[in-house]
């Protein structure tokens, strides 16, 4: 059975302070939310303090980005040694801020899965179309490219141990979402495409929806075939907000 999981993406938000508050209504309600595995991708300086909030409990961390260089000399980048340090379990790659804003190419995504991976990490690969490319008929076509580049670097096996979330561009921070069928269908698409190379794999990988979940929209996005949680963007820095979606896994 594919496992659960509800990602809660910080992107650049968060201070000691309010970190704190939000992680302490997480632990207290973290005996409730047995249906789905947890984690919290952060930002860098906050790795630590996570750490310690973190360690006794069943909520997992990672971060929101990596380099896709071991070690050298790459002012401000972090590696993913640095991230197993502080005890991270997931790092997400290619989110579509990254590609967009930081022009990150399918072969940059590639390289950072591989990076991940080396040291134990698990990548949770975003892959996603913009509003253009959806209304051109591209989604598939976008997403499949996406997708090639870290099979063809990275190998099918791969997948075994990595978290694929897709992201509808045009649905991020904007208020809109995908209707559960629009959603669904993608996913189910995404994971035909990955069974025809390794049936195995792809039944037992986790695809995430990451287009501005909601407590109020999680329960029918979630009961989807093949949508199998969520990777939470500003719903992830309210913590009542948060925990009603984990809730709303079955």
């Amino acid at each position: 059975m594919r496992k659960k999981l509800v990602v809660g993406n910080w992107k650049m938000h968060g201070n000691l302070v309010e970190n704190k508050q939000l992680l302490d209504a997480l632990v207290t309600d973290q005996t409730e939310l047995k249906n789905a595995q947890i984690a919290v991708c952060v930002p860098f300086p906050y790795l630590h303090s996570i750490k310690e909030n973190l360690r006794q409990t069943n909520i997992s961390w990672g971060a929101q980005n990596l380099s896709q260089f071991d070690k050298g000399a790459y002012t401000g980048e972090v590696s993913a040694s640095m991230l197993k340090d502080f005890g991270c379990k997931y790092v997400i790659v290619g989110h579509s801020e990254r590609r967009a804003l930081f022009g990150e190419t399918n072969q940059v995504v590639a390289e950072k899965f591989i990076a991940a991976q080396k040291m134990g990490l698990i990548p949770i690969l975003c892959v996603g179309e913009t509003l253009e490319q959806r209304e051109d008929g591209l989604a598939e076509k976008i997403i499949e490219e996406q997708l090639s580049v870290v099979i063809e670097l990275a190998g099918i096996d791969a997948f075994d141990k990595s978290v694929i979330a897709y992201e509808p561009v045009w649905a991020i921070g904007t208020g809109k979402t995908a209707s559960p069928q629009q959603a669904q269908e993608v996913h189910a698409s995404i994971r035909k495409g990955l069974r025809d190379k390794n049936r195995e794999i792809a039944d037992e990988l986790a695809i995430l929806y990451g287009g501005s979940v909601k407590a109020s929209n999680a329960t029918e996005l979630f009961v989807m075939d093949d949508i199998d949680g969520g990777l939470i963007g500003g719903a992830s820095l309210i913590a009542s907000e948060f925990i009603s979606i984990c809730r709303a896994i079955k």
